[in-house]
């Protein structure tokens, strides 16, 4: 039997600057080694094949992607283990972890430690750019959500609070009814997807595919899905129940899915640039434009609205290419890197992985 496997971010380059989740993603593992040191897309090919090699052998298996390079994972988690693997460039990925579960594994070659000064500055230049940027992208993510708050503003003066409130409160007895799960919730916030160097990415179906009843929201900006998916999360964790809960890769402080596996339900926002259409007989539309925000409203403001996205979307695409950038950069400095040094000896890989394998099952 082959194990099941989700996709997802841990870390996010958003509208507040690079956005960790790290410390829900870790904080039930019992064991974490953390790869430090060798190149990062070597760190990714192993950490890869080893998640294959053990979620064809039946493990469950978590792979936490890398929102400034499209082919690379930064860590995998085996959840039935309470065993992770992760990158330690992650940023502050160390504060995270207790560190009586931190095992660190040195890959770099440790006779190798000085190189030439036309290395060293190219390394220096290169760090730099990439950070200077990262930045840029910081700033530009920043400038798009604040038209995205131009537009959501309409819609929040053109809506019924009342109707969201409603419709919220029904949705919440229909999940929950009175039932109680009778235990202390196990709360994991996580990113669904990612503004990437190729745009935005996401996982939605990835981590819906076993989900019984799908719920897909749409409307505007400010139609309040965020707030809705906030409040059915707060109470499904008042009464026990697992929930996972992801926020937006742009704008962290807001939702865009929940996922109470234990009772097969998956609620997400179904609108750019994570637009989906129900697939499925069971799959089914809220639709909070037509219940919430005033009839006419689109037609009304459609100038400012036509406007305020058209800064939007420019903003999202200058960020974007300047993740490319750094991405570039990022690439120059693997190969400078791999130019300089073997960094990891021959064997090291195979003896990591038949050591966390040996962990792996033995849990």
């Amino acid at each position: 039997m082959v194990g099941k496997v989700l996709h997802y971010y841990a870390g996010g380059n958003t509208a507040k600057g690079y956005f960790s989740l790290y410390e829900s993603a870790v904080k039930d593992l019992n064991r974490v080694f953390l790869l430090q040191g060798g190149l990062r897309s070597d760190k990714s090919a192993f950490m890869h094949t080893l998640g294959e090699t053990l979620r064809k052998e039946g493990h469950s298996i978590e792979y936490l992607h890398c929102a400034s390079n499209n082919e690379w994972i930064e860590g995998v988690i085996f959840p039935g283990a309470g065993v992770g693997i992760i990158d330690d460039t992650v940023p502050e990925i160390r504060k995270y972890t207790a560190s009586e579960n931190l095992q660190i594994i040195v890959l770099e070659n440790q006779r190798i430690t000085e190189y030439s000064s036309e290395h060293n500055d190219e390394t220096q230049r290169l760090k730099k750019d990439i950070s200077s940027k990262f930045q840029k992208a910081y700033t530009s993510f920043a400038e798009s959500l604040k038209a995205h708050d131009d537009i959501e503003d309409i819609y929040i003066a053109n809506m019924s609070f009342a109707k969201a409130n409603e419709l919220t409160n029904e949705l919440i007895d229909l999940f929950f009814g009175e039932e109680t799960a009778e235990k202390t919730s196990n709360v994991k916030h996580r990113f669904l997807g990612a503004a990437t160097p190729k745009g935005a990415v996401d996982y939605i179906q990835n981590l819906t595919e076993d989900i019984g009843k799908r719920y897909f929201i749409k409307g505007r900006a400010g139609s309040g899905k965020s707030t809705m998916l906030r409040k059915i999360a707060a109470a499904g964790e008042e009464k026990g129940y697992d929930v996972e809960i992801y926020h937006c890769g742009f704008d962290p402080n807001s939702l865009d899915m929940v996922i109470l596996r234990e009772k097969g339900i998956a609620i997400f926002d179904s609108t750019a640039p994570h637009e989906y259409d129900p697939e499925r007989e069971t799959d089914e539309i809220i639709d909070m434009y037509e219940t919430c925000i005033i009839p006419g409203t689109d037609e009304k403001f459609a100038a400012d609205v036509e406007r305020t996205t058209k800064a939007y979307k420019d903003k999202m695409n200058e960020a974007i290419s300047y993740l490319a950038e750094a991405k570039d950069m990022i690439d120059q400095l693997e190969d400078l890197k791999g130019i300089r040094n073997s960094a990891v000896s021959d064997n090291l890989y195979d003896i990591l992985t038949e050591e966390i394998k040996l962990i792996v099952k033995q849990k």
